[in-house]
C-alpha cells in the first residue's frame, strides 16, 4: 500500500508529479487495494486531513501539503495480473503529451470486471515514464484517438479544457435508419443509473445532465446512414443514447442497439459497435499551439461500408471515396 501503515496515520508530503490533483484521487492512486467507498468514507468522516485541517473530496493539492491518512487494514489482496506490455498507434507525441488511437474491444482502464487496460499496458511498456495519465475517456467499444498526459500541469489544463469545451471532438457513427438532416442539434440531457443487474446506463431524462451533440449526415444507403457526430459536453454514452433516443441506434451497440439486428450484422462481418473517434482539436495545455489530428476508419468498419454497398456513396449530390473517412 505504498508503505501507508495499518496502525497508526501516515503523513505524506505532496511532491511535484501530484500538484493540482484532487484528494480523491491522489487517495485512491495511494491507497492500492482500497475499497473506492472506503476512500470516500474516510474523507467524508473527516479523518483525512491536509495541513491538519479537514477538506472535501474536490481539494486539489499543492506543493508542500501535508495528507493524513488514517489507518487502514485490507484483507489480503489475490496474487496481481500480469499485464502485458503492448504498443497502440500514436497519432502524436512531445514532452507532454501522448494521443493514440486505440482499438475497438480495449478498456482504457482496469476495473469494473476488467484486470487492466490501455493505461496500464502503456505504463508497463515504458516503465521509465514517471507520469503517465488519461485525460478523458473512451468507451471499451469504441475506437479511435484517445489522449494521455505526460506531466501533471498538461493534464489539469487539459481537464479545465475538455469542462470549458475547448476540444473538438468528432465522432464516425453508422446507424440503423434513414437520417435525413443534413446538420442537426440534439439537446437531450442525460441521467445515470444502474439497471437490475447492477450495471452503469444511460437514459434521457429532464433530470439528467446537459447534453448537446451535433449530428452531420455523411453518407445513406437503404436502411443504415453515416454520421458525424460532434460533441460539445462529454456524457457517459452520449452518442450512442442520443441517437438511439431519437430512433437511429448505433450498429453493433450491445447496450442501445437494435439486439436482433446487431445479431445479423455479426454474419455479415460487423463484430463491434461502430463508434469511432476520429478527429480532435485543440490547443496545446502547455504550449497552446494549435493540434489537429485524425485517425482513419479501421480497416473492418471500412470494408463492413464496402459490403453495404460499393466504394464511394452519394453524399450531398457528391461522390465521395470511403477512403477520405
Amino acid at each position: 500500500m505504498n508503505g501507508l501503515s495499518k496502525d497508526s496515520a501516515t503523513w505524506l508530503e505532496v511532491g511535484e508529479e501530484a500538484v493540482g490533483q484532487r484528494i480523491d484521487n491522489f487517495l485512491l492512486r495511494v491507497c492500492k487495494g482500497v475499497p473506492k467507498s472506503h476512500v470516500y468514507r474516510i474523507l467524508s468522516s473527516g479523518e483525512v486531513r491536509v495541513n491538519r485541517g479537514r477538506i472535501g473530496p474536490d481539494y486539489r493539492l499543492k506543493i508542500g501539503d501535508a495528507v493524513r491518512v488514517p489507518p487502514i487494514r485490507i484483507s489480503e489482496k489475490p496474487l496481481p495480473v500480469a499485464i502485458p506490455a503492448r504498443e497502440f498507434a500514436v497519432a502524436f507525441e512531445d514532452e507532454a503529451l501522448l494521443v493514440m488511437n486505440k482499438p475497438s474491444g480495449v478498456a482504457v482502464h482496469g476495473g469494473s470486471g476488467v484486470s487492466f487496460g490501455v493505461i496500464e499496458q502503456i505504463r508497463r511498456q515504458r516503465p521509465e515514464a514517471r507520469f503517465l495519465e488519461l485525460a478523458h475517456r473512451l468507451d471499451r467499444e469504441t475506437s479511435g484517438l484517445l489522449i494521455l498526459a505526460k506531466k501533471r500541469a498538461a493534464l489539469t489544463r487539459l481537464h479545465d479544457m475538455f469542462r470549458e469545451g475547448a476540444v473538438n471532438k468528432r465522432y464516425l457513427a453508422l446507424v440503423r435508419g434513414r437520417w435525413t438532416n443534413v446538420l442537426q442539434h440534439v439537446r437531450l440531457p442525460l441521467l445515470k443509473y444502474l439497471n437490475a443487474d447492477g450495471e452503469r446506463r444511460v437514459s434521457v431524462a429532464d433530470e439528467g445532465k446537459e447534453a448537446h451533440s451535433i449530428v452531420r449526415l455523411l453518407a445513406r444507403w437503404e436502411n443504415f446512414s453515416l454520421v458525424e457526430v460532434e460533441l460539445k459536453t462529454g456524457r457517459t454514452h452520449q452518442i450512442r443514447v442520443h441517437l438511439a433516443h431519437l430512433g437511429f441506434p448505433l450498429a453493433g451497440d450491445d447496450k442501445y442497439g437494435d439486439f436482433p439486428l446487431n445479431r445479423e450484422l455479426q454474419k455479415l462481418g460487423l463484430k463491434r459497435m461502430f463508434l469511432h473517434a476520429g478527429q480532435l482539436s485543440f490547443s496545446h495545455p502547455l504550449t497552446e499551439l494549435p493540434i489537429s489530428l485524425k485517425a482513419q476508419l479501421p480497416q473492418e468498419l471500412h470494408d463492413f461500408l464496402v459490403c453495404l454497398g460499393g466504394r464511394e456513396k452519394l453524399v450531398f449530390g457528391q461522390r465521395r471515396e470511403l477512403e477520405a473517412l
